[in-house]
């Protein structure tokens, strides 16, 4: 697998809310770090993690391949999604350390933006052996 490869896969699972394909990316100890501090090291972890992308509705990811090397790879993404439930909102506030931006009751769920890059290593077999993420999220604008 190129890098090429890993993102048209990874922007596929993402926006197919896909988490056994997405788990299915990475050897079977592979790690996707998803912030620095938080890694899944399986894939029954990488597929619940990825589970809370159904959460989200109508998800466009776009990616930049910046780099390629022979096993590996860095690229851009930037995805946007309509948050579909108040549990996926509180998630994000408190992820970002932002807390939750004005909203009255009865107010729609904002429509998020998600940027970061990723890092990406690859075994020999062609699978992700590591995938580092670093990103942030803001709510965009009503």
């Amino acid at each position: 697998m190129t890098i090429h490869d890993f993102m048209a896969a990874y922007k596929r699972v993402w926006e197919a809310q896909d988490s056994e394909g997405f788990a299915a990316l990475f050897t079977p100890d592979g790690q996707y770090h998803n912030t620095p501090f938080q890694v899944q090291a399986t894939p029954e972890a990488r597929a619940a993690y990825w589970d809370r992308i159904k959460l989200q509705n109508d998800i466009s990811l776009r990616y930049e391949v910046l780099a390629e090397t022979p096993d590996g790879g860095i690229a851009h993404w930037n995805v946007t999604y309509q948050v579909a439930s108040e549990e996926l909102f509180e998630i994000w506030a408190r992820s970002t350390g932002t807390g939750l931006p004005d909203r009255q009751p009865g107010d729609p769920l904002p429509r998020m933006e998600l940027d970061g890059t990723l890092t990406a290593r690859f075994a020999p077999d062609g699978l992700a052996s590591e995938v580092r993420i670093w990103w942030h999220s803001r709510p965009l604008p009503g």
